[in-house]
């Protein structure tokens, strides 16, 4: 059976621990003055070095490979009954961060160039899509870049990958969803500055 190809961004699934993703997440913002990039659910997002009124933190989508991320969104508040379920280009808008550096995402590959092997189990890979998503569904369209695997564990790539997710639905080829970690993370690269 084919994997289905739909992409979602990241989504939590476990800590390194083994423990279960219980929801947790943090409230971050990002100002209207942030016109580079929609946040969409499954955006990565990076710290800007500011903050709102409150001292909630300000971060952005406008993420690319080798940033040093603070984690994913999970989710976008509503501002009014018509506020879109992801957040637009230069609207103010509220957004819940799961940003433990210890957590584990889900992430589909992009198979371009072919699919990853079970041999990328260990490896470290970038993601590709930073700044796309779907406006219906409101998921992001962060993917594993395929044909991008260093299986020598290039400290600068996004993600760490553990494993293929272990599913009837998934199996190795193309679009397969992998279980990863963030590998460049503000939380814990400390001599990555903002």
């Amino acid at each position: 059976m084919a994997n289905a190809d739909a992409a979602f961004g990241l989504r939590p699934v476990r800590y390194l621990s083994g423990a279960p993703y219980n929801g947790a997440a943090n409230k971050y913002y990002i100002p209207s003055s942030d016109s580079d990039s929609a946040a969409y659910i499954g955006s990565l997002v990076k710290l800007t070095g500011g903050a709102d009124a409150d001292g909630i933190p300000a971060v952005t989508a406008n993420v690319s490979s080798g940033n040093a991320v603070v984690g994913v969104v999970v989710g976008v508040m509503p501002v009014t009954a018509d506020s879109t379920i992801y957040r637009e280009n230069s609207t103010a808008r509220y957004v819940m961060v799961a940003d433990d550096p210890d957590l584990m995402f889900e992430v589909q590959e992009d198979s371009v160039g072919g699919a990853l092997a079970a041999t990328a189990t260990g490896g470290t890979c970038m993601l590709t899509g930073f700044t796309t998503g779907d406006t219906a569904t409101g998921l992001s369209g962060i993917e594993l870049d395929s044909s991008n695997l260093s299986e020598t564990s290039d400290t600068d790539d996004d993600v760490r990958i553990i494993q293929l997710v272990q599913r009837a639905d998934n199996e190795i080829g193309a679009n397969a969803n992998w279980l990863v970690r963030l590998n460049v993370h503000a939380y814990v690269n400390a001599g990555v500055g903002v």
